[in-house]
């Protein structure tokens, strides 16, 4: 399965996330969250495996720029819908292949994963 990386090409992380495969010959291909949007299938799968709190970016700007009202008793649904809406709100980068979803960049995680 090829590896793809989910994300936005302006967000500093998935630059950084970029360099290193780049720079260590991994293959992946990038999908847009701005251009393509996420599939809510895709996205409630993710949210199974790994739990709503950890995909949804709580400290980025556009969480933390909706009303008080929208960010209060959030729950897996909720949470949902409100990436589904924004998906600059899900954390960044999200890697899929046939070996898992892996959230965020760390060179050291990303070595032990992709190590030859």
């Amino acid at each position: 399965m090829t590896l793809t990386m989910y994300g936005i090409p302006n967000c500093d992380t998935i630059k950084k996330a970029r360099s290193w495969l780049d720079a260590h010959g991994v293959a992946y291909q990038f999908h847009d969250y701005k251009k393509a949007g996420i599939d809510r299938a895709l996205l409630e799968t993710w949210v199974a495996a790994l739990g709503w709190e950890a995909l949804l970016n709580r400290s980025g700007t556009t969480f933390r720029k909706l009303p008080e009202a929208a960010r209060a008793d959030l729950d897996a649904a909720r949470a949902i819908e409100l990436m589904l809406d924004q998906p600059s709100m899900i954390r960044r980068p999200v890697l899929l292949d046939g070996a898992g979803i892996e959230i965020g960049f760390k060179a050291d995680r990303y070595a032990a994963r992709f190590a030859a």
